[in-house]
């Protein structure tokens, strides 16, 4: 009978074990993960608070936006249409959910659903001389542990590990300072 609580006894310090691991795991702290050799999340501190830019959607997400204080005088004084590039310090946040009907809501919208990823942009050229002044970085989500990890090439779309991993895409827009974004009518 004294085997059989010990092997109990270790059973249980075991699930406690994997349950503690799983407690650890999903109570990730977004602000230590980094992209290999490029942005990390922490340059974003306080990203959730900053004043929407614009909202977009795909057939696969819906998108907001935002921008810090940096930015949003930028665009208030003209950017990008004015032709001066950003400022140093500026910084973009844009963070994807999967489409979701709300059909018990009027109209039926679409609106956010599971989070898929936050993208980031940060101007700074004298730290990204060779990317148009300009870094990026990609933070995939992963509802089931709570918890974000950097693009990669399994990432939709496939992201590079560096901050450049934006450049080949915003370099259509190479004339309004690589920004795709309008700052529209409030």
């Amino acid at each position: 009978m004294n085997q059989k609580k010990k092997r109990v006894s270790l059973a249980f310090a075991a699930a406690l074990a994997v349950l503690a691991t799983s407690v650890v795991i999903s109570a990730q702290d977004k602000y230590t993960v980094k992209v290999p050799g490029g942005l990390a999340f922490s340059e974003f501190r306080g990203y959730e608070t900053w004043q929407v830019i614009n909202v977009n959607q795909n057939a696969h997400a819906v998108a907001v936006i935002l921008g810090n204080p940096v930015l949003i005088d930028a665009y208030k004084a003209g950017f990008p249409a004015n032709g001066k590039p950003a400022p140093d310090g500026a910084k973009f946040a844009k963070i994807h959910w999967q489409p979701q009907l709300k059909a018990s809501t009027p109209g039926s919208p679409t609106v956010a659903g599971k989070q898929i990823n936050v993208d980031f942009m940060v101007k700074d050229s004298k730290r990204f001389t060779d990317s148009g002044g300009w870094g990026w970085a990609v933070f995939d989500f992963d509802a089931a542990t709570n918890t974000f990890r950097p693009g990669d090439a399994m990432s939709q779309p496939p992201q590079a590990n560096d901050a450049k991993c934006g450049l080949a895409c915003h370099t259509i827009v190479k004339d309004r300072d690589y920004v795709f974004t309008e700052y529209p009518t409030r």
